[in-house]
């Protein structure tokens, strides 16, 4: 047995779960060595096959083999009826088929793309669950994505390790055939709640070169259980499936499903939080669109910070020149290949920005728009929960009464706004302790318009920081009840953030799905 287990190439122990998985490998020519005297241990290593391919008709075969061996008593009868039959053998490496006989294959030459292909995404998945049946949630991604015309790679490897997958299904010629990967494992991407190797999967994510998000299962509680939880993810999911995944590079946290402990036919069954899984895919989409989309038609909203308002200190932020910074930005995207109108000097862009037209309107920095009493009022789907603590529409905030003002001016295809105030200025510390708190009318007002009006393919908030992710709601694992998710919604967030600040970071790449630019490096 000892030299059957083998020894690594480099002499280095293999980590747990890469011996667990050579071992298993190996069974086959185990057995053969056991003795007739010793079928106990040949047993014991069949029901493991059994088991690690734990398939329905792996695990009846190996209820089957063990009532044939020890049944006893009034049962011995059922030895003559349960018969031996070898492990069914799966790939360790393969692609999932929602439909169709054969679920389990080696090859994605049979993954058709949909009429209408948008970009393709790889998708990791748990090999156990895919064996087992248990996948109404991956099936609800997957056909969630391939409405959206995006094409799915539904790829998973045995143990712990996802880069064969992605070598194999998601990169030809070491160039990625995918636009992004998206974990659905609840684990590293090389590793798992007992161990990963951060540098090894970072080096898989640099070959890749594509945005990657890791996604959560509930495992430890189930859905209605976070649904109702004002913490969201519980402190050891938030650790095992976010906190280990963004060592990696990995973005964009998100609940997409759990157990239904209220359905007794499926208690253990994983069940799709659709509304969820609908936001991911959007998001997604977004990424997708924006990676394949000309850099000279992207559309760009760069989001500059005004705390504490009133005092100066509009376009701040920690350890940051923000206008000599924001230049230097529009310089680098116009050379880029972005549409840029580049200003002259680093006065020119401050003066265009806080002055412009802004005594016109009696507003603290220029107007770019206008939105109007009745369209916000008509376009608002949390109105009721605004007005419930701002009072009607529109407001006292960045508005004269009629109409409220977007504050900011666009350069060529980029967009540079100020962040609206967020209303709790004197004590900002209410939004994480407080329910039922709301943003202001022109919060929510400015992050639907850039969304929908301008219709940007990213944002980028510009330093060190703003109130987007300290908005009401769960810590992690947000719901479509918190207001950072629902700010953000669909629209891909690049957030510069200083290096020496990575509590808040967190909080800005867990609550509006944030991916962090470091300064101060």
């Amino acid at each position: 047995l000892k030299r059957l287990r083998g020894t690594p190439k480099d002499g280095k122990p293999a980590a747990t779960g890469e011996r667990q998985l050579a071992m298993l490998r190996r069974l086959p020519r185990i057995l053969r060595f056991i003795p007739g005297t010793a079928q106990d241990v040949r047993t014991y290593f069949l029901t493991l096959q059994y088991w690690l391919a734990g398939s329905e008709d792996n695990l009846a075969r190996m209820v089957n083999l063990l009532v044939h061996r020890y049944a006893a008593g009034p049962r011995a009868v059922l030895r003559q009826i349960a018969r031996e039959q070898p492990p069914i053998e799966y790939p360790d490496v393969g692609i999932y088929q929602m439909e169709g006989r054969q679920r389990i294959v080696d090859s994605a030459d049979g993954i058709a793309e949909p009429e209408e292909h948008s970009g393709t995404v790889g998708l990791l998945l748990m090999r156990s669950y895919a064996l087992a049946g248990n996948t109404r949630h991956y099936d609800a991604v997957i056909q969630a994505l391939e409405s959206r015309g995006i094409k799915v790679i539904p790829a998973f490897a045995a143990g712990l390790d996802a880069r064969p997958a992605v070598k194999r299904f998601f990169m030809q010629e070491g160039e990625s055939v995918v636009d992004a990967v998206v974990s659905l494992t609840g684990f590293s991407l090389v590793g798992g709640p007992a161990y990963n190797d951060t540098d090894a999967a970072q080096e898989m994510l640099s070959e890749l070169n594509v945005p990657y998000l890791a996604v959560q299962a509930l495992e430890f509680q189930s859905i209605n259980q976070w649904r109702d939880s004002p913490m969201g993810l519980m402190p050891v999911e938030a650790t095992m499936m976010v906190a280990i995944p963004e060592l990696d590079g990995a973005t964009g946290p998100m609940v997409f499903s759990g157990r239904n402990r209220d359905d007794p036919k499926r208690s253990f069954d994983m069940s799709p939080e659709m509304e969820r899984i609908d936001r991911l895919a959007d998001r997604i989409r977004k990424l997708v669109t924006l990676r394949r989309m000309p850099r000279s038609d992207r559309k760009i909203g760069i989001t500059i910070f005004n705390f504490p308002p009133n005092s100066g200190a509009m376009g701040s932020a920690a350890h940051l020149n923000v206008f000599r910074s924001v230049l230097n930005t529009l310089t680098a995207l116009k050379k880029a290949g972005y549409v840029v109108d580049v200003p002259p000097s680093v006065e020119a862009l401050r003066e265009a920005l806080l002055v412009g037209n802004s005594e016109r309107y009696g507003a603290e920095a220029n107007v770019h728009a206008t939105i109007s009493v009745d369209d916000h009022v008509a376009r608002e789907p949390y109105l009721e929960e605004i007005e419930a603590q701002w009072g009607p529409a529109p407001g006292k905030h960045w508005t004269d009464g009629r109409q409220l003002f977007v504050l900011g001016k666009t350069f060529g295809n980029v967009f540079i706004g100020v962040q609206p105030a967020m209303g709790y200025e004197g004590d900002p510390m209410r939004l994480l302790f407080e329910g039922g708190l709301a943003p202001t009318h022109i919060f929510s007002a400015y992050y639907r318009w850039l969304r929908e009006d301008y219709a940007a393919d990213a944002v980028l908030h510009f330093g060190t920081h703003g109130a987007l992710e300290f908005m009401p709601g769960k810590q992690v694992g947000l719901s479509d009840k918190c207001w950072p998710d629902r700010l953000i919604a669909d629209l891909p967030n690049f957030y510069l953030y200083a290096a020496n600040n990575p509590s808040e970071g967190l909080i800005a790449k867990r609550r509006s799905a944030a991916t962090l630019i470091s300064y101060l490096t």
